[in-house]
């Protein structure tokens, strides 16, 4: 599936065997085989050229992507639980990344007109808050105390 999301374009067997040839050896029937799982899966749609087909992905990388964290999350007991732990994880970058998401989610009219980028810096750049209200996920894990 990297090759078919990297190129995003129908692919051939013929065109993902000779890429992977660059890195190790590997059998025609192998990639074919391959491609028509991925296909009998639903991962990538093909239509006949020839003899041969024209494989391409079905969704993107981000949807799956996207698809298995929602998955992962809706079978928590705990979603909110879950989803701290999960922040937690996040390198400084992916921080970013997920405000940067949150924005593009909100949209332009929940951000203030004059400085979005200052209030977005801040909250960046913020540690987590020692003290003060207790968060309900890690509430919830210690019995609700």
């Amino acid at each position: 599936m990297s090759r078919v999301w990297k190129w995003n374009r129908p692919v051939t067997v013929r065109e993902v065997l000779e890429d992977l040839q660059k890195e190790r050896s590997i059998a025609y029937t192998t990639v074919m085989t391959v491609l028509d799982n991925l296909h009998q899966k639903g991962w990538v749609r093909r239509e006949a050229e020839g003899r041969a087909y024209r494989y391409e992905a079905v969704s993107t990388r981000a949807a799956y992507a996207a698809a298995l964290m929602n998955d992962a999350w809706s079978q928590s007991d705990n979603p909110a639980a879950a989803l701290v732990a999960f922040f937690g994880m996040m390198s400084e970058e992916q921080r970013r990344s997920l405000t940067d998401a949150v924005r593009i989610v909100q949209g332009p009219q929940t951000q203030e007109p004059t400085a979005p980028s200052e209030s977005a810096e801040a909250a960046e750049g913020a540690e987590p808050r020692q003290g003060g209200p207790e968060n309900p996920a890690s509430a919830q894990d210690r019995g609700g105390r």
